[in-house]
């Protein structure tokens, strides 16, 4: 079978990835393989977390870009290269250039986190900020590259990359044989592609199982009408699989050789990124953790040993924090509450009180007294609670309540 496209019309086949493999040795990592107990007490079996987020630059991004800039003619080499990305491939490319020698430019959209504009430019890469959504920074670097002659490399839609990509796949044969899952998290498709190729080549009866976020998923449309179908405004604070569009190169093997394409929840989203971090202390990203989120979600439905890819841990810390805020909340972990009462001395103090009893902790108090809504005697006060459950956030409620509080939201 041929998966090509204009720029990139041979197979995409084991034998390559076998050969990106080689050529990657010394440059990207054989990155951990870590068993969760948590998850495998839920889903029932064996579960194993791929540890890509502590590849270099963050990702599995170096893998691919590399693979694909390696490949290049040295006159294509001597024009430099050029990308369009908001965070992990833009990493990737500008390091995979620095070590190979060649010119990179970055083009980033206005609002992107500081901490990928630097590392990005740490890496080695002249980094230009264009746009404010990726179409119109992906435009950017494509005139770019036809001013320049510069060599535009696209995150998931060539062969290379793809084989680049697969070397997950081979790395967890070795490192889990006994593997009968295989769960990845999915926007253009390069990866689960190139994982797909490797490991179905070598062991046809382990399960692929790729995750989309609800918002993003552009993959299930896409699988049913049997082509790459547009999303027209994908949303999730999972950015590194918010894609609109599969690549046609990765859409290809995608419905030939994976089993299954699920999707998952903001609030599961959150969650799989919250317990990534307090039961196997690992930073990752949104979107690595969606695999994490798809076995929390339905942990009943897949066979094990269950390897899920945690494909990046390049996260924002302002991104950060809202995520696990937000994870807490739909633990019923952390509550925010707003509600009036009377404006007299004393009267915030028999607030606390009353929260004090029900052992809520107060971690944030925000009084206002000075409001058109309010009455002369009246006071406004927003609550951040840390809490312990649902059924603590119940107790909560009730008791302010019950105490005569006018509980507003």
């Amino acid at each position: 079978m041929s998966y090509g496209t204009a720029d990139s019309l041979r197979p995409v086949t084991v034998d390559d990835v076998r050969g990106a493999q080689k050529m990657l040795s010394g440059v990207a990592r054989m990155t951990a393989m870590e068993g969760s107990r948590y998850l495998s007490q839920l889903v029932g079996a064996p579960v194993h977390l791929k540890c890509e987020n502590l590849q270099r630059t963050g990702s599995f991004k170096l893998r691919g870009a590399y693979v694909r800039i390696a490949g290049l003619l040295p006159e294509e080499r001597a024009a430099g290269v050029v990308a369009a990305s908001a965070g992990n491939h833009a990493q990737g490319v500008a390091l995979a250039s620095t070590l190979l020698g060649v010119r990179s430019t970055v083009f980033m959209p206005n609002g992107a986190p500081l901490p990928k504009i630097s590392a990005t430019r740490e890496y080695g890469a002249e980094v230009r900020l264009h746009g404010h959504v990726v179409d119109e920074t992906l435009a950017a670097a494509q005139e770019y590259a036809a001013r320049t002659g510069a060599v535009f490399i696209h995150p998931f839609d060539h062969a290379d990359v793809i084989a680049g990509q697969g070397t997950v796949g081979l790395e967890i044969l070795e490192q889990c044989p006994e593997v009968r899952t295989i769960v990845v998290g999915i926007g253009g498709g390069g990866l689960v592609a190139g994982i797909a190729v490797a490991v179905k080549a070598l062991r046809p009866d382990v399960r692929i199982v790729g995750v989309q976020a609800e918002g993003a998923a552009a993959y299930p449309p896409s699988l049913a009408a049997g082509r790459p179908v547009a999303l027209r405004s994908p949303v999730t604070m999972a950015d590194g699989i918010k894609v609109g569009r599969p690549g046609d190169v990765p859409f290809g093997i995608v419905g030939d050789l994976v089993d299954e394409v699920r999707t998952v929840s903001e609030d599961a989203l959150a969650t799989a990124l919250l317990l990534c971090l307090e039961r196997a202390k690992l930073v990752v990203e949104p979107a690595g953790a969606s695999p994490v989120a798809a076995l929390l979600s339905e942990p009943d439905t897949f066979e094990g040993p269950v390897v899920a890819v945690l494909s990046g841990g390049n996260v924002d810390p302002l991104l950060m924090q809202r995520v696990l805020r937000h994870g807490m909340s739909a633990q019923g972990r952390y509550l925010a509450v707003r509600l009036r009462l009377t404006d007299r001395p004393g009267a915030l103090a028999t607030l606390l009180g009353v929260l004090s009893v029900v052992d809520a902790n107060v971690l944030d108090v925000s009084h206002v007294r000075t409001d058109p809504r309010l009455g002369l005697t009246e006071a406004e006060v927003e609550l951040h609670l840390e809490t312990k459950g649902p059924v603590h956030c119940a107790e909560v409620g009730q008791a302010l309540r019950e105490a005569g509080y006018i509980v507003i939201d």
